[in-house]
């Protein structure tokens, strides 16, 4: 294979890997600090369960977004000097405060957090755990700045051939990341809420079959009836709070974000057209020039024109609201772009040292359709499965339960990829769609001697060969799939524990736990704190 192919699918496997930490972080983060600034204000004991269950799960992944995110830094020094090279200048603001910044404060403040139980005062605890939350929303942001640019590089004058940045301003508030920060916020939330929701349906459908809580009539209405588990850690009618509360919570937050991703997405779109018109012609399967979405198109669509591409379902005028917010101005489509592409940036790779044995070779201007066209729907149809999913959550516990049928208890807990699969197929289609420039040329600056773009082909490491880059890909590929089931265990043996797993002091019988989280005894499912892996948290 190509080097050029082979370093493309490294990072993409790599960062897909990582971004499946790092919306669960942000999310997941948000929520528990708001649970914990719930038990703060109120002091119930079932929120404090909240925050060191649903914070003990929020670590893990954390521990290991960051230990994966490490390599994409390293990534652009072995496989993308080149690319490095050019956008130096640029992306060492944005990299640099999200890592002195950002980054910084999000470790020291969670740290602060994870130790703290004891030896802070509640409000300075509650404080730590917002400082490190806020950090990881202002660290994505300064990603996002970064990625942003790639989509569309602003505020820089071309010196000797690169990009040099002339307003930061223009830069950190270009309108592309403007736009993709709270609709990445809003996925972010979106995976929280399916988590919580998954989880907790779970444990409510446990307390069920383990005969703890049962449906009957109270007062002419039919309600659970909360029990207990008398000599079993944390199985108590606080325990039933936590769940329901959860679920619930999970499932307003997902439905709130799935508003939220509409809202931003539909603008997201219309800056895509403008910006990147190939993009979301190859996301529509958009052939010709037309007002019609297609919901669904067949043949084949990875053809070059496509003209054999035909749509079995389609909306009229929706495309046009799309785009331009009518529904009558015809949307190019890809046989009117391509050589409009073609005229601006050549129809063959420059004869440049550069590219090696791939100058001269023809420039596909056109994007894998299969994967635009298919990762927009899927990116579209998962956020809203989640969102439906939601809202029947919420009418299925209006008793204070859950139904007792298996079945639907399994639908809850695998519904939790669905937002996962929603937030990873919208990074596949941003990323992929872009090609073949990794950094896209600004339709605003065409024919301007400040027009910046880098094709693909151009970016990778000169000085490394295929086959070095098929060995780092193997062993990367590899150590992720190991940690992976890492991370993977862990949670499910904190998830199957339940609190008492979180709060092993639960196990002594003591009620209402202590605030310090001190404690000994054995947790549900066995795990002796002295054994546990995470016992340093709390």
């Amino acid at each position: 294979m190509d080097a050029v192919e082979l370093a493309r699918w490294q990072f993409g496997i790599t960062t897909v890997y990582h971004f499946m930490m790092v919306p669960l972080t942000i999310g997941l983060g948000l929520v528990v600090a708001i649970m914990q600034t719930m038990w703060h204000r109120t002091g119930r004991p079932e929120y404090l369960r909240m925050t060191k269950f649903w914070g003990k799960l929020f670590l893990i992944n954390f521990i290991m977004g960051v230990a994966t995110g490490i390599v994409q830094e390293f990534q652009f020094g072995m496989a993308w000097s080149e690319y490095s090279r050019f956008v130096g200048d640029v992306f060492g603001a944005p990299l640099a405060m999200e890592a002195l910044l950002a980054f910084f404060v999000e470790s020291t403040f969670l740290g602060l957090w994870i130790f703290g139980w004891k030896q802070l005062r509640p409000g300075l605890h509650l404080a730590a755990l917002w400082a490190a939350v806020v950090g990881s929303v202002v660290s994505a942001y300064f990603i996002i700045v970064a990625n942003s640019w790639m989509q569309h590089p602003v505020g820089v004058t071309v010196v000797d051939g690169r990009p040099v940045m002339t307003d930061a301003w223009a830069v950190f508030t270009n309108n592309t990341a403007l736009v993709a920060f709270p609709h990445t916020l809003m996925g972010a939330l979106g995976v929280a809420g399916a988590f919580l929701l998954g989880i907790s349906w779970y444990h409510l459908w446990q307390r069920r079959h383990d005969g703890i809580d049962t449906v009957g009539t109270v007062a002419g209405r039919t309600r659970v009836v909360v029990g207990e588990a008398p000599g079993v850690p944390g199985r108590d009618r606080a325990d039933h709070a936590v769940w329901l509360k959860s679920l619930r919570i999970g499932a307003v937050v997902a439905m709130v974000s799935f508003a939220g991703t509409s809202v931003t997405g539909d603008l997201q779109g219309k800056l895509m057209f403008e910006q990147q018109p190939m993009k979301m012609a190859a996301a529509e399967a958009a052939c010709h020039d037309g007002t019609g979405f297609s919901v669904l198109s067949v043949g084949n669509i990875g053809s070059k024109d496509c003209d054999d591409v035909v749509a079995v379902w389609e909306v009229p005028g929706v495309l046009s609201f799309l785009a331009k917010g009518d529904f009558t101005t015809e949307v190019k489509g890809v046989n009117t772009l391509l050589p409009e592409y073609e005229a601006a940036y050549g129809e063959t790779l420059p004869d440049r040292p550069l590219y090696g044995e791939r100058a001269g070779t023809e420039i596909q201007y056109v994007p894998v359709m299969e994967v635009t066209y298919w990762g927009f729907r899927m990116m579209i149809g998962f956020g809203a499965l989640a969102a439906a999913a939601a809202a029947a959550a919420l009418w299925a516990t209006r008793r204070g339960t859950v139904p007792a049928s298996r079945g639907l208890m399994r639908l809850a807990v695998v519904g939790i990829l669905a937002p996962f699969g929603a937030n990873a197929a919208g990074w596949i289609f941003t990323e992929m769609g872009r090609q073949p420039f990794v950094v896209a040329p600004n339709p605003a600056m065409a024919g301007s001697v400040d027009q910046v773009f880098m094709f693909t082909a151009a970016a990778v490491s000169p000085g490394v060969e295929a086959g070095e880059i098929l060995a780092s890909l193997i062993v990367l590929t590899s150590v992720y799939a190991a940690l992976m089931v890492v991370e993977v265990r862990l949670l499910w043996m904190y998830v199957r524990g339940g609190v008492a797993s979180a709060m092993p002091e639960l196990a002594r019988g003591a009620g209402t736990p202590p605030s310090d989280g001190a404690g000994s005894g054995t947790a549900a499912g066995g795990t002796k704190p002295a054994d546990d892996v995470l016992a340093f948290a709390y």
